[in-house]
């Protein structure tokens, strides 16, 4: 009976979640379809592109010249160099040195990180400061933009009034670890932040991501410039949840191949990354850890278990769920560039999702501190903030 009643619950769950994608996921726009495409008469605001890097000389320069050889009209690129100890600042002035690059180019090398900061948002805050546009895009150092990116991106955010704009970018995944261990928050997300009512006002829901966050200097000064979210380890979300709580519009846009970024190397390597941000994404609280960590057992790991230890008509439910699983992989995978099939990866990915979990809260206790891009900031500090 707890099997059939399991079972039951879970298809419930899953097909309320698939139901809302299929009657809503089309709402989010795709900024590759032709009617984004901008006039060619089309007035443009002004733009300054911030992009903050520490020791990333490996994909710096195809980061840095992609945004040189964009076709917006007016705008500026200011390359921050957060305290590199490799070749970073270096390749940066070399290209800043470049003819074609000398006006549109500007290079800020940050020596000291003052106390009170995370060196990300010390360089994005530092990076705005030096502006004088209308508007401003923050994106990370190992993002790649198709030359019409950031004219769709704007010529949508004008039409619909938008004070920010997040595009989802596309991961480069090269093995299966990769292509499993991204696919899978990708699906989860969904039940966080419903990405067809961050434009709605009333909803809660808010988003934020670090490879694109275009926004009016307005609503950027609104919200207190990153100077408020100067100990916020994940930067991106918080400053979603500023501009949503601020009352100002938010909208969020698919775009496959318009930014483009190799986010990890095999599935070690997106667990490190998920082991740096996600105690702080869950507020440094052991409670939430141990609640994300069993909701994801029983959604992700208990339907698959099912089929395989249910008998009779106990097996339905846990089918229903497997299959709605499978449908929803499907959908999020049109956009994300990746493979529906790799829903029979979800309780796998699932398993070690929960490790990193609990790894991040681990490694954060017992140092008594996160260490981020090379520095170590206290939890106590990061608590308090």
């Amino acid at each position: 009976m707890i099997w059939f009643y399991a079972g039951l619950l879970l298809a419930v769950i899953w097909l309320v979640l698939v139901l809302q994608l299929i009657l809503h996921f089309s709402e989010v726009a795709d900024l590759t379809q032709p009617n984004w495409n901008p006039p060619r008469d089309a007035v443009m605001p002004s733009l300054t592109i911030v992009v903050p890097a520490r020791n990333e000389q490996a994909e710096i320069e195809p980061a840095l010249r992609s945004l040189l050889e964009l076709n917006y009209p007016q705008y500026e690129v200011v390359a921050v160099n957060d305290r590199s100890t490799d070749h970073t600042g270096q390749i940066m002035e070399r290209l800043a040195a470049e003819p074609s690059a000398q006006s549109r180019l500007r290079v800020i090398h940050v020596q000291e990180l003052p106390s009170g900061w995370l060196g990300k948002v010390h360089a994005m805050w530092m990076g705005a400061q030096q502006a004088r546009s209308e508007w401003l895009l923050f994106t990370d150092a190992d993002c790649v933009f198709a030359p019409d990116t950031v004219l769709r991106a704007m010529h949508y955010a004008m039409k619909t009034g938008a004070d920010h704009l997040v595009l989802f970018p596309t991961a480069h995944m090269k093995s299966v670890g990769e292509r499993m261990m991204i696919a899978f928050p990708q699906v989860m997300s969904n039940f966080a932040v419903r990405p067809w009512k961050v434009r709605d006002p009333n909803a809660r829901d808010h988003i934020g991501v670090g490879a694109f966050n275009l926004l009016r200097r307005t609503a950027y000064e609104t919200i207190g410039t990153y100077e408020k979210l100067r100990l916020e380890v994940v930067d991106d979300v918080k400053l979603g949840e500023a501009i949503k709580k601020s009352g100002l519009r938010q909208d969020v846009v698919f775009g496959p191949g318009l930014v483009t970024l190799r986010w990890a190397v095999g599935a070690a390597g997106v667990v490190a990354n998920l082991e740096k941000n996600l105690f702080a994404f869950l507020q440094f609280r052991i409670a939430l850890v141990l609640l994300v960590c069993a909701t994801t057992s029983f959604l992700c790991i208990l339907p698959f278990a099912g089929l395989i230890f249910a008998t009779g008509w106990a097996r339905a439910g846990f089918a229903v769920a497997v299959a709605m699983i499978a449908i929803a992989y499907a959908y999020t995978g049109r956009y994300m560039a990746s493979s529906p099939l790799l829903f029979l990866t979800c309780p796998i990915a699932a398993i070690v999702f929960a490790y990193a979990t609990l790894q991040s809260a681990f490694i954060a206790l017992r140092d008594g501190a996160v260490t981020w891009r090379g520095t170590k900031y206290s939890l106590a500090e990061l608590k308090k903030k």
